[in-house]
């Protein structure tokens, strides 16, 4: 029995117990090494939610700042007119995308990023390297445009650099085809290359301001023209739209409409009421939302809302949210939550971005549960994983 013992050890033959110990050592770093890529990428995703974060932030407070900054002259503005109930809309974006190995693009070739939905039509970024140049464009496609449509826009295109040297230009354009406008030669090749790769890759962004839209509107569900004049008692005017509808229910939805038009400004007695700075599709679609609304009230709700009776959908949800927010109609509020929750398919960054600009607070909660159960996983720990800093305003949502 000791002399094969012995033969077996003189062969060179390891006990199973050895190799079963190296084959765990092999399997432990395997672990590592992709528990490590987990947390890079996540590491990475979260610092891309907190760097559009800061800028959604950093927009709208420079909104507000400006509005404060701005005197207002009382002996011209009336104190009780619906121009100081309800501020112009503002339909405001950003695009952002990086290209991957830009150093070594092929000339006149465009290379595309991907189509986002915003305010009812469809955006994206191309970049072209051309004669020495840096090519950058946006594009537009609406949904479901009537045969005559127009998008007027203003339009900052961003390279953005190492140590935020940014090289940025703008540019005011009317959009009235499905087409990209831009710059040919918006930057040197060999300057970009210098200034602004990062590990070979390229990042631009393209902000948008969109300042009135024409013929962008889906089909309508409901009425709210002339036939409707039987059962209302106001007429609200945007452009050159009449809009008939019931004071008592409005105000019902809506303390703006409840102030403007059952309390003490002069729109109140009158039959016809005009409202400025909204599109009139949009505020159709607003009305449709409000119009439509379940009986059934609180979370309860959510189970039984009929989404093809409403007019929500990833295109228009954000002009939705926009007078819901600015209106300051609960139910509408509610109900672009819902439809954010259980039905749209924008990313989840996307979904911050709405939350945060236009209040709503339920999708912001379940966005901050997202972040925490997607950006730092339960299997993965340690502080080393959580950069969240006192300037950073990821900080406020995570509450770490």
């Amino acid at each position: 029995m000791a002399t094969n013992e012995k033969s077996n050890t003189e062969s060179g033959k390891e006990p199973d117990s050895a190799i079963l110990s190296e084959n765990m050592k092999s399997l432990e770093k395997l672990m590592l090494a992709e528990t490590e890529k987990i947390r890079n990428h996540h590491e990475q995703k979260f610092n891309a939610l907190s760097a559009r974060l800061q800028s959604i932030e950093a927009s709208i407070q420079k909104s507000k700042d400006v509005s404060e900054k701005e005197p207002i002259n009382e002996s011209v503005v009336p104190t009780n007119t619906a121009s100081n109930v309800a501020p112009k809309t503002i339909k405001r974006f950003q695009l952002k995308h990086v290209f991957e190995d830009a150093a070594n693009f092929r000339m006149n070739k465009y290379y595309y990023s991907e189509w986002e939905e915003h305010y009812n039509v469809k955006w994206k970024m191309s970049v072209k390297r051309t004669n020495g140049r840096l090519g950058f464009y946006v594009h537009c496609q609406p949904i479901a445009p009537s045969e005559n449509w127009s998008i007027r826009t203003k339009l900052e295109y961003k390279v953005v650099g190492r140590s935020q040297d940014d090289f940025i230009r703008t540019f005011d354009y009317n959009y009235e085809k499905s087409e990209g406008l831009g710059f040919c030669g918006f930057q040197e090749w060999e300057e970009m290359k210098k200034w602004h790769l990062v590990d070979g890759n390229l990042t631009v962004e393209a902000k948008v301001t969109i300042v009135e839209t024409i013929g962008l509107g889906k089909e309508k569900l409901r009425k709210f023209d002339e036939s409707q004049k039987d059962v209302s008692d106001v007429i609200l005017t945007i452009r050159d739209t009449k809009f008939y509808v019931s004071k008592m229910y409005l105000a019902s939805q809506s303390s703006v409409f409840k102030a403007l038009l059952l309390g003490g400004f002069s729109e109140s007695k009158q039959s016809e009421v005009k409202l400025n700075g909204i599109d009139p599709d949009d505020f159709h679609y607003f009305l449709e939302v409000l119009y439509g609304e379940s009986s059934i009230d609180g979370n309860e709700m959510y189970r039984f809302i009929d989404f093809s009776t409403i007019p929500l959908s990833d295109g228009n949800v954000e002009d939705i949210a926009l007078l819901a927010d600015m209106y300051d109609a609960p139910i509408a509020i509610r109900k672009c939550e819902v439809f954010l929750l259980k039905e749209s398919k924008k990313t989840l960054d996307t979904k911050l971005e709405i939350a945060t600009r236009y209040h709503l607070e339920n999708l912001k909660e379940w966005c901050k549960t997202q972040i925490t159960t997607t950006v730092v996983p339960k299997n993965i720990s340690g502080p080393k994983n959580r950069k969240v800093t006192k300037k950073n305003p990821l900080r406020k949502l995570l509450c770490f």
